[in-house]
């Protein structure tokens, strides 16, 4: 699952690390020191490389850790913005980066071969955790950033229709089955965890002609049209703020947790174990609000990922 500019995450090839962008790279001098992050430069005298994905929310998340880490002491590296999703895990793996902020949904389902997920966020955490450390790799505690799908309509179809809930989605459907139409992805359109498995699990029977595949970007402007009743959206994203949809809530719980976790270098994690206190603080902060507020920023605004990271960072006095 996941958008292909989302994270590329159930697809994509492996990437041959020399070939993600790894053999560069370029050090970061933010001019910061400690705020609730970082007190008394526990990392200070660490060489540490943090990387990403190359979506507008992993450039955010890569640019977060990489500016924890200066402000804890250490010196590094920038490598985020790698191509697809198995590079940069990867790279944390094999320890040509230290760390990144992953999904919780994406590692169990893509990464470790499973095909059901728990649909309790904690535990769904838990399962991976335990599951990753064999592959050199530690998971520390999530955030409550859910980065996973939904469906979501403008304020009009909104205020006419009042459904709240992918339950009140399908009872509409049997009611008015004209109403409900969908743009969609073609992935979403045909995965068993996209839309059939969403009929599926909440009763919903849709005719073709109700369905319209078409590229990420081009749904929310269409949704935001009223050209389709509800559009496949991504939870985080800051084009539900910006265009002011409403999401329907997944009241089954029929979508994976992907929760945004730190996944570290086990071995670096044991040199520096200072690595989980300094993380600790800034994850606690992020959830569906700041990351669509700072997704908006720059996919909306068009402001720089790492300079977006940096205000947030010295706003909510993580970092000075």
């Amino acid at each position: 699952m996941k958008r292909t500019c989302l994270g590329l995450v159930t697809v994509g090839a492996l990437v041959v690390v020399s070939g993600c962008g790894l053999t560069s790279g370029s050090p970061m001098v933010d001019d910061v020191s400690p705020g609730t992050v970082g007190r008394g430069e526990p990392l200070k005298g660490a060489h540490l490389t943090v990387t990403s994905k190359e979506f507008t929310e992993q450039l955010i998340l890569g640019a977060m850790m990489g500016i924890a880490f200066e402000a804890a002491g250490a010196d590094v590296l920038d490598r985020t913005g790698i191509q697809g999703s198995i590079g940069a895990r990867e790279a944390v793996k094999s320890g040509d980066a230290d760390g990144m902020y992953e999904y919780t949904g994406t590692a169990w389902i893509t990464y470790l071969g499973n095909s059901k997920p728990i649909t309790d966020p904690m535990k769904q955490w838990q399962a991976v955790r335990d599951a990753d450390l064999k592959n050199g790799l530690t998971w520390l505690p999530p955030s409550a950033l859910n980065n996973t799908y939904a469906l979501a309509m403008n304020q009009a179809n909104f205020e006419k229709y009042g459904t709240k809930t992918l339950s009140d989605v399908a009872a509409l459907a049997k009611k008015d089955p004209g109403a409900v139409t969908v743009c969609v992805e073609s992935e979403f359109a045909n995965r068993a965890d996209g839309l059939p498995g969403m009929q599926k699990a909440y009763g919903m029977s849709l005719p073709a002609k109700n369905i319209t595949q078409m590229d990420t970007g081009i749904i929310y402007t269409q949704v935001k049209k009223g050209s389709c009743t509800y559009g496949e959206v991504f939870t985080t994203d800051g084009r539900i703020k910006s265009m002011n949809l409403a999401v329907m809530a997944d009241d089954k719980k029929f979508f994976p947790n992907y929760n945004a976790a730190p996944e570290i270098n086990t071995k670096a994690l044991k040199k520096w174990p200072a690595i989980a206190e300094v993380l600790a603080p800034v994850t606690k902060k992020l959830n569906n609000t700041v990351a669509q507020a700072l997704n908006a920023k720059v996919d909306v605004d068009g402001e720089d990922p790492h300079q977006v990271a940096l205000g947030w960072m010295k706003a909510e006095g993580l970092v000075k």
